[in-house]
C-alpha cells in the first residue's frame, strides 16, 4: 500500500518538474540574445534573484529524489509475502465428474479369482561348468 502511494507522489512530482521546467524562461529568451544584441551578455553571466518557478523546480526535484530513493529502498527490502487468495488456497486433486463430455472413469483391475493350490515348480537350471 505504502509502495502504491509513494509510486503516485513520484509520477505527479515528475509531472510537475516538468510542467515547471517548460513554463519557466531561459537565460537566453531575449530575441536579440540570439543575433549579439545587448541582453547576450546576460546568457552566460549570473542571474538575478530566483524566480517563483525556479524555487519551486528546485523542491519539486529534491522532492522527487528523496521519493526515488525511497523507492529504491522499498523494493530493495520487499518480502515475497503473496497477498492473493488463490495462493493461499489449499491444493487438492479434482474430483471425477461423469458430466455430458467427460469419460468415465476407467475400472480397476479384478482381483485374481482364487491362489494357485501349488506353488509353482522352480525354473530349470543350467550345468555347472566343468573345470578343464
Amino acid at each position: 500500500m505504502l509502495q502504491q502511494l509513494l509510486l503516485a507522489i513520484h509520477v505527479l512530482l515528475a509531472i510537475g518538474i516538468t510542467v515547471f521546467v517548460l513554463l519557466q524562461r531561459g537565460k537566453g529568451a531575449d530575441a536579440g540574445a540570439g543575433f549579439g544584441a545587448g541582453a547576450s551578455g546576460t546568457v552566460f553571466g549570473a542571474r538575478g534573484s530566483s524566480t517563483f518557478f525556479s524555487k519551486t523546480t528546485a523542491v519539486l526535484a529534491t522532492c522527487f529524489f528523496i521519493t526515488s530513493l525511497w523507492l529504491a529502498y522499498l523494493a530493495s527490502h520487499r518480502t515475497n509475502v503473496s497477498h492473493s487468495l488463490l495462493d493461499q488456497a489449499p491444493v487438492s486433486a479434482p474430483a471425477p465428474s461423469n458430466g455430458p463430455g467427460t469419460a468415465a472413469p476407467a475400472p480397476s483391475p479384478a482381483p485374481p479369482a482364487s491362489a494357485p493350490a501349488s506353488p509353482p515348480a522352480p525354473a530349470p537350471t543350467a550345468p555347472a561348468p566343468t573345470g578343464r
